[in-house]
This record gives structure tokens, sequence and C-alpha cells, in this order.
């Protein structure tokens, strides 16, 4: 086979693989598309993920883990390293099918100085040293902002970041020039108010998600009165 059908055939593939786990995602619920969605943020969008159901499903979580896993077979792993609830799950089961049966460790996110970061619990501290070989896995990553925050948690504890997985990643984002693997990779426009063509045709806005998310952070009734 000549290099451009090889080249074709590859492609073809990924659309492919980009089907089925966007599906995946649907199926989970938390994939939502073709609406007017209001992001936490304040922009307008088309496209949502709920970050807190993707990994709801076990199996569908198992296999998409394994899926990253193989990606990263070549590589000798000894940590994989990740923040936030679902994307431990993830991480877990990339962990799992990796033949290197790497570690399992994860970052807390923060703020120092007015500055976010991510900093690693004291006990995980001797995981992660000079010379391991780390993974890092995300579910999505949308600005990078995070996982550049690990590559420099990584680096500075003397490591070595093999690449990044993740479930989906926004295609304009760039990652330090590490080997990234998304099992979607797709961009979806975000406007302002001001600029959104959604509005401009009358479109009703979906303000749902920010809802259950200002819901999720305010405090209970018994924690108001300190119970």
């Amino acid at each position: 086979m000549s290099a451009a059908p090889r080249k074709d055939a590859v492609a073809m593939e990924s659309e492919v693989r980009e089907k089925i786990h966007l599906e995946i995602l649907k199926r989970t619920g938390a994939y939502h598309a073709n609406d007017h969605i209001l992001l936490p943020s304040g922009q307008h969008t088309t496209e949502y993920i709920e970050k807190t159901l993707v990994t709801t499903e076990p199996s569908f979580t198992e296999g998409l883990g394994a899926v990253i896993a193989k990606h990263f077979a070549p590589w000798p792993v000894d940590v994989v390293l990740s923040t936030g609830p679902a994307a431990l799950i993830l991480s877990h089961c990339v962990a799992r099918a990796h033949p290197s049966r790497p570690v399992v460790v994860y970052g807390m996110k923060g703020m120092a100085g007015g500055k976010r970061r991510v900093s690693l619990p004291v006990e995980f501290q001797r995981l992660i040293r000079e010379g391991s070989r780390v993974l890092l896995v995300e579910d999505l990553v949308s600005t990078g902002s995070t996982i550049d925050l690990l590559i420099d948690l990584v680096e500075q504890l003397g490591a070595q970041v093999v690449g990044v997985g993740c479930l989906w990643r926004r295609t304009s984002v760039e990652l330090h020039g590490k080997p990234v693997f998304s099992l979607v990779s797709r961009d979806f426009p975000t406007y302002s108010q001001e600029d959104c063509p959604l509005c401009r045709r009358g479109v009703p806005l979906n303000e749902e998600f920010v809802r259950r998310r200002n819901h999720r952070r305010s405090p209970s009734l018994q924690d108001r009165r300190g119970v």
C-alpha cells in the first residue's frame, strides 16, 4: 500500500473511532449538542460535556481506558497521574490495562497567591521521583491549563511526562509538544452574549448546566447552620 492510501486509511479509522466514542458519550448523557447552552464561564455554545457523567457507566469507562492504554503500551510507564473524580476513575482503567502496571496517583487543584495550582498529597510524593515516567490522564482537555500545571509539577519533581491521554481534547490546544492521544478531538465554537448568532436568531438559552453547577456548590441549610 502506498503512502497516500495508507494515510487515508488511518484518517478514516480515526474518524470511525471518534464517531464510536462520541456515541458512547451520548449514551452516558454526558454529551449535549444542537442546543443554545450557557457555559459556567458566561460564554454561549452549541455543545457541552457534562464531566460528572462521563465515567458513570463502568463497562464503557473500562473500554475507553483500555483504548488509551493500548495506544501508550509501547511507552514504559511508572505512574499514571490525573486530577478530579472522573479523570481519576478513567486513570485507574488506563493503569489497569497498561502492560507496565503503573501506580495511580492524583493531584489536588487549589489556589495559591491568587493563582491556580496543582499539588500532590504528601503520601503520593514519594511515588513520583527523579526519573519516573509519568502518563497524564484527563477526561476533558478544554483550555489545557490543568495539564500545563501537571506537566510543571512532574518536571519539578525531576520526572518525565511520556504523554497525555484523554477522552476529549479541543484540537486548538497545544500541550508543550507532549504526545497526546484523545478518543475525540474536536473544537466547538463559543461566543460572548454580544456576538452569539443563536441569541441574534432568538433561540432560547439553556441555563440548566449552570444552575446545576451552582446548586452543587450551594451549601445546604444544615451547612449554613453549622450542623
